[in-house]
């Protein structure tokens, strides 16, 4: 039995469709479960709740083998440490209680980085790595960098303006990758029962790239000239609190690409075992392309 949380979510659907064919039962926890196609709740179980809620782990966990964790962003956290710590410590009493062998989980680079102490949501998700390990289950944490993927939240202003925003220095090289292959790497982990003990998996995509680099290759494919902006940390952190944010989201987000501006996802060294397939080209002709032209 393999669980999956945040089925509907940009990561988590493509791991429970990377799932789907493999012949395992598979149960998901949702909180709408009507945001899952008819194909795919004739073909799991599904226990509808948050995956915050002690009951709701408790019956999800049942008898299962593996779980594929995420934690989703509270948007209103007063203090995004605790919310990430707080919100997985009921999975972790299930864990033990349940004798939940396998987690697979999204979580970040910059472990052992001097960076790693104020990285905000980076910080965060490694203190929750820390938590489950604590339980003693077998766990793999998937650390990675940016998403190619957050470029969509920029589709708007990509199309109209051909112009794409971010703190970051336009020429620091960062390591990215594609959400396709975050769910490639989890769906092998969780269909395979052989491993065990505790330790981090790097999903670092083929090559690093500047955000320069990334316009050069977004005109080419999108056949429009696109440029990139750098934008203050201060305007950055606006943005967030005008979107509705507390002012906690708004300084861990601020932090986290500062920490990334300060090459926090350069640490780990790119080999053929963290090398993902995706490139930003192909991202982007697959990807980001259809997206812009809808």
């Amino acid at each position: 039995m393999i669980v999956v949380t945040t089925p509907t979510g940009s990561i988590g659907h493509q791991v429970l469709d990377a799932l789907l064919d493999s012949g395992e039962p598979i149960r998901v926890i949702a909180r709408d479960p009507s945001r899952l196609s008819s194909h795919t709740r004739q073909r799991v179980e599904v226990v509808q709740g948050s995956h915050g809620d002690i009951d709701v782990v408790n019956r999800a966990f049942t008898g299962a083998d593996a779980v594929f964790w995420l934690v989703p962003p509270d948007f209103h956290a007063e203090n995004v440490e605790a919310a990430f710590v707080d919100f997985t410590r009921p999975a972790c009493d299930a864990i033990k209680s349940q004798g939940v062998k396998r987690v697979v989980a999204v979580s970040a680079l910059g472990r052992g980085t001097a960076m790693a102490a104020k990285a905000g949501h980076v910080s965060a998700s490694l203190k929750m790595d820390d938590l489950i390990a604590s339980t003693g289950v077998g766990y793999r944490a998937l650390t990675m960098p940016s998403f190619m993927d957050n470029i969509l939240r920029q589709v708007k202003p990509i199309k109209s303006q051909g112009i794409f925003f971010s703190p970051i220095s336009m020429d620091r090289k960062l390591p990215t990758c594609a959400i396709r292959d975050i769910a490639a790497v989890a769906a092998r982990l969780l269909l395979d029962p052989s491993w065990s003990g505790q330790d981090c998996v790097p999903i670092l995509g083929p090559e690093d790239l500047s955000f320069n680099d990334m316009a050069q290759i977004m005109s080419q494919v999108l056949g429009k000239p696109v440029r990139f902006e750098q934008i203050s940390f201060e305007a950055f952190r606006a943005g967030f609190i005008e979107r509705g944010a507390s002012e906690a989201f708004a300084q861990a987000m601020v932090d986290m690409l500062e920490a990334k501006n300060e090459d926090l996802d350069t640490a780990e060294p790119r080999t053929p075992e963290s090398a993902t397939p995706t490139s930003f080209r192909q991202w982007c002709e697959e990807v980001l392309k259809p997206a812009v032209a809808s």
